[in-house]
């Protein structure tokens, strides 16, 4: 978790694949209306999040039935969101991916995203509320350094 240009994607595609674990890309299900919205700049509220978060609780509890490990990468900004997105999950853990806003900014500013404009990373960093019980990164280091730290952390 963490706020767009974390490296999310990036950190959460190379732990997956060194875990060989499937990989599952929380931007790639927000409905059509939550795209369009940020694609033009405005920020989601909560209401158009929970059904979002509901769908990736609904996927990532099917996967626990079948026993079948995943990253999810999701911005998941706030407990609520974080409470709503791991209901009923367990085991569970919790990895936020974090940087300074100059570092952070700098990357948004350096890549083309499908539909998150770099306008609202101050909105993301204003709704952050970093988590008390996660492995916390900081990715001012390359995305190996983050992936190995994880890894070591999740004892793997």
């Amino acid at each position: 978790m963490g706020v767009s240009g974390v490296g999310k994607t990036t950190i959460g595609q190379a732990l997956a694949e060194r875990l060989g674990w499937r990989f599952m890309e929380g931007d790639d299900y927000h409905p059509a209306d939550n795209v369009a919205k940020m694609a033009s700049g405005t920020p989601l509220e909560d209401a158009d999040r929970w059904p979002w978060l509901d769908r990736l609780n609904l996927l990532l509890r099917e996967l626990q039935v079948k026993n079948e490990p995943a990253v999810l990468t999701c911005s998941a900004l706030k407990e609520s969101y974080r409470r709503r997105l791991t209901k009923g999950l367990a085991p569970f853990q919790l990895v936020h991916l974090h940087g300074s806003y100059e570092l952070i900014r700098a990357r948004v500013g350096q890549r083309k995203h499908r539909y998150m404009p770099a306008s609202l990373l101050e909105s993301q960093y204003a709704t952050l509320e970093p988590p008390a019980h996660a492995i916390a990164v900081d990715v001012a280091a390359e995305a190996p350094s983050s992936v190995a730290a994880i890894a070591a952390q999740l004892g793997r």
